[in-house]
């Protein structure tokens, strides 16, 4: 293992993208903090030559907590990496507004209120956020529209936030993994009203096939590879979705007719 003196904090590092790019970091000589709403509050447990700490990306005094134990360790912050989020899956129509706004507070919310509070810590090293989006927040998909909705919502804060952070020398840039073999599939949530929905007939037809392609997609330890070289450049791209395949499905996207774009995803997913 290579040795370095660089600190990254890895949000929702107990599984699945998140916990590979904790191991890829570590495997690189860097010291790694992830989070886990498992981890006992005000601990730093040693896991696999990292350190895991207790964060609920919900909850502001939890980010504070967080962000006081590696400032008061390290003194400093080189990356930040968030990667917590969740899936709720349902028709928009179905979704309530609580629904909605839980969405919201874990995938945008909480990933703006963590970046804002690590900045001065990244200010000390000009270092770089990386947030992890999803091909879905580029690809509006129906059945996961709050999902999507999301994503895309924190893609354009993180465009303004790499504008705004220029001149202190902070990189941002944004990661798309499309379908990757995680535990995301299984903790998926449903609406409350998906079993009574209008849509219920078409809605488990298209998550039963997302579920399949999630299962037969890559391994998240190629979205971690790809997170670690982003990190190491100097001036890396705004976004980057993961594997050849995702990163054609974006190109087209700004190429062709918004209505064959959603003409092709209802024949995939709807």
């Amino acid at each position: 293992m290579q040795v370095n003196n660089k600190t990254a904090l890895v949000t929702g590092a107990s599984s699945g993208i998140g916990k590979a790019i904790f191991d890829e970091l570590i495997k690189n000589g860097w010291t790694v903090y992830g989070t886990s709403r498992r981890i006992e509050k005000g601990s730093v447990e040693n896991v696999d030559g990292g350190k895991m700490i207790h964060l609920d990306i919900t909850d502001l005094q939890s980010i504070d907590n967080a962000i006081s134990i590696i400032n008061k360790n390290e003194g400093k912050l080189d990356a930040l990496i968030n990667n917590a989020g969740n899936g709720i899956a349902g028709a928009v129509e179905d979704t309530s507004y609580i629904e909605m706004l839980s969405q919201f507070q874990t995938n945008f919310f909480g990933t703006m209120q963590i970046s804002n509070s690590s900045l001065d810590m990244l200010r000390k090293t000009r270092g770089i956020i990386v947030n992890i989006s999803s091909v879905a927040g580029v690809l509006s998909i129906p059945f996961q529209g709050m999902y999507s909705a999301s994503k895309s919502a924190m893609e354009s804060a993180s465009e303004a936030l790499r504008m705004e952070l220029k001149e202190d020398g902070i990189r941002v840039c944004i990661i798309e993994p499309g379908d990757t073999k995680t535990e995301f599939t299984a903790n998926r949530l449903m609406v409350e009203k998906a079993r009574t929905s209008r849509y219920a007939k078409k809605m488990n037809a298209s998550i039963k096939k997302m579920e399949k392609d999630e299962q037969n997609g890559t391994s998240p330890k190629v979205a971690a590879k790809l997170v670690y070289r982003m990190i190491n450049r100097k001036n890396p791209p705004v976004r980057c979705a993961v594997g050849f395949s995702y990163r054609v499905l974006v190109f087209l996207k700004r190429l062709l007719p918004d209505k064959l774009v959603l003409w092709l995803l209802g024949k995939m997913y709807a």
